[in-house]
């Protein structure tokens, strides 16, 4: 797909790695100068050095501070935003017994507060110029529920229902709100759950690929430029109607 974004800024965070880094590469690609944040800078970095176009800032999503201080580097540095892409995002797998307050909290603050510190920073410049997107990565876990993620399903399922409450919001504008919920998608943070299931129950790579790619009926795991797509038709001039959908990237997962 070839969408023209030149002039376009861009943000995605979590952008270092896995399908944030594919996301940044596709809109820098199609020339939007994009900033990708963080808490690695050493991450970021290497996914800075594949394009002239993408800018690493080193920022904590869940820290409102630093999220400010993010916005307002972008502010004064390359310009106002047109693209906010809420990726950043991690599971914590654990038996619902096994959940204590502090993990509970910190799934929801990266996976949910995350979303809206992104959304209530960037949405003040949109709605001057009457013009923007608003994208998250969400997950088929904001959709239906899977057990031993409880945590991770509850924020999900948040920003599903806050994505559908901001477009309402912001539907006379020409702001629009969408949630991107893929399935199992092969990244390095999946490649750490699959050594883990490796190690615990002695499958191979292959049977641990299968195990986790079976809820899909496709039987196969999403590759990150699969999501990357659809934020770029997100991004470009034919989706302005598109608004509080949360898009299941799946194979036909319900």
């Amino acid at each position: 797909m070839t969408v023209s974004l030149d002039g376009k800024v861009a943000l995605v965070t979590g952008g270092g790695s896995g399908v944030g880094a594919a996301i940044a590469l596709k809109l820098a690609e199609q020339g939007a100068r994009v900033v990708i944040s963080g808490r690695r800078a050493n991450v970021l970095d290497e996914t800075a050095a594949k394009s002239e176009r993408i800018l690493p800032i080193v920022a904590d999503v869940t820290d409102e501070a630093s999220s400010q201080n993010l916005f307002d580097r972008i502010s004064s540095e390359i310009g106002e935003l047109d693209i906010a892409v809420a990726n950043a995002g991690a599971a914590e797998s654990m038996p619902f017994r096994s959940l204590d307050v502090k993990s509970w909290r910190s799934q929801i603050d990266l996976n949910l507060n995350g979303v809206f510190m992104t959304y209530h920073h960037a949405l003040p410049g949109m709605l001057k110029r009457n013009n923007g997107r608003l994208i998250a990565i969400a997950s088929t876990a904001g959709l239906k529920g899977y057990a031993y993620v409880t945590a991770y399903t509850a924020a999900k399922h948040g920003v599903v229902g806050l994505t559908r409450a901001l477009a309402l919001e912001l539907a006379k504008t020409r702001i629009t709100v969408n949630a991107i919920c893929p399935g199992f998608t092969e990244t390095p943070l999946l490649e750490r759950s699959l050594e883990t299931i490796m190690q615990k129950t002695g499958k191979s790579r292959d049977e641990a690929v299968a195990a986790v790619a079976a809820s899909n009926p496709q039987k196969r795991l999403i590759q990150p430029d699969e999501i990357a797509q659809i934020v770029l038709w997100l991004c470009g001039p034919h989706s302005g109607s598109f608004t509080g959908q949360a898009i299941s990237i799946s194979g036909g997962e319900v």
